[in-house]
């Protein structure tokens, strides 16, 4: 989608540190990191959010958690635990309109998060 900055990083027109890639995914650092490890990952695929998946992305979604566990693998923070956040719409904060889940680690989460 023209204007999208997860497309851009998608398509490699925009540059991102690239933790993992295949065809179907990219995860990246955040610019902006909220723990030892935060790295986001992203469908190559323009899906707005969570809300607009459908039953056809079943597959797509288990691809999805299968590169957020690789990346979790490759930063070293798999075993110690991982939080996974999606954000959906303005009030819960989706600042980029694009699917992308966070995957943060590398110290102890608390709860309420927010």
């Amino acid at each position: 989608m023209e204007g999208c900055i997860f497309c851009d990083i998608a398509e490699g027109r925009m540059e991102a540190d690239i933790v993992y890639a295949d065809d179907q995914m990219v995860a990246f650092r955040d610019i902006n990191p909220q723990a030892p490890v935060h790295d986001v990952v992203i469908t190559r695929r323009h899906i707005t959010s969570a809300l607009e998946l459908t039953t056809e992305d079943s597959g797509l979604l288990s691809d999805l958690f299968q590169a957020i566990e690789k990346v979790a693998e490759i930063e070293g923070v798999a075993e110690g635990g991982i939080r996974i956040v999606t954000n959906v719409g303005i009030e819960a904060d989706q600042v980029i309109k694009h699917l992308h889940f966070h995957i943060l680690g590398g110290r102890k989460m608390h709860w309420p998060p927010g």
